[in-house]
């Protein structure tokens, strides 16, 4: 082999397929932790702002949990741990349905719903409370004013931190690999392998990465700015 690069190989035939496969996996990992991630957020910032403090204990534990255990633990706690707590049928039914793809969505999604909910838990207590003084007197219940104009402003505050972590956890997906998720990293290592072109599958991954990574942050900002056109009205 010369020292001369040759993409052609890595961008054609089964290894193009092959690196079009493994994005397309990485895009549905990274929106389906992200869904899930946001949905569970929500919840643990709505109880963690109810007075009961056994609930907002059970948060912060939660939110320490996945912020202080590797997230690469995270993922193999729950691909080579709970299956052993679960029925036989179910292992079973896991293993027919994509276990790898399944376990790895729940535990990033799971891990980065503490980062999402500290985010916007920051962005409400920024809110000033002259807000929810107004939606008291507009006789808005908790959650009408929590829905109509507190979460709303927080998360517009909480924006830049949660896009920070959105891109984070684009590039965690990354982690799945080791319970052999096949998105983009491990296809590029299995090309590597094949091909011995090195350089050439690893740049090409790295390029994959970066560009969805800056498009993120450019929907971040624009995002920010229609934010801040509206309540700038």
């Amino acid at each position: 082999m010369n020292g001369s690069l040759d993409f052609s190989v890595i961008l054609h035939g089964q290894y193009g397929q092959m690196i079009v496969d493994g994005v397309a996996l990485t895009l549905k990992l990274a929106v389906g932790s992200w869904l899930l991630a946001m949905i569970l957020a929500m919840v643990l910032v709505v109880i963690r702002l109810t007075p009961l403090k056994p609930l907002q204990w059970l948060v912060a534990a939660y939110v320490s949990w996945h912020r202080n255990v590797p997230t690469l633990i995270q993922l193999m706690i729950w691909y080579f741990a709970v299956p052993t707590l679960l029925p036989e049928s179910a292992q079973i039914w896991l293993n027919d349905y994509n276990a790898e793809f399944l376990f790895s969505m729940v535990a990033l999604g799971l891990c980065q719903a503490a980062y999402f909910s500290e985010d916007i838990r920051s962005g409400l207590r920024a809110t000033p409370d002259g807000q929810r003084e107004a939606a008291r007197a507009l006789g808005m219940g908790y959650v009408q004013s929590m829905r109509l104009i507190i979460l709303p402003q927080g998360i517009r505050n909480a924006l830049p931190a949660l896009i920070n972590h959105t891109v984070l956890l684009f590039k965690n997906t990354s982690l799945a690999m080791v319970i052999g998720v096949a998105d983009l990293t491990y296809v590029t290592r299995e090309i590597e392998n094949y091909t011995f072109r090195t350089f050439e599958a690893y740049l090409v991954s790295t390029l994959c990465y970066l560009f969805f990574s800056l498009l993120l942050m450019a929907a971040g900002a624009l995002l920010a700015q229609r934010f801040h056109r509206v309540y700038a009205r």
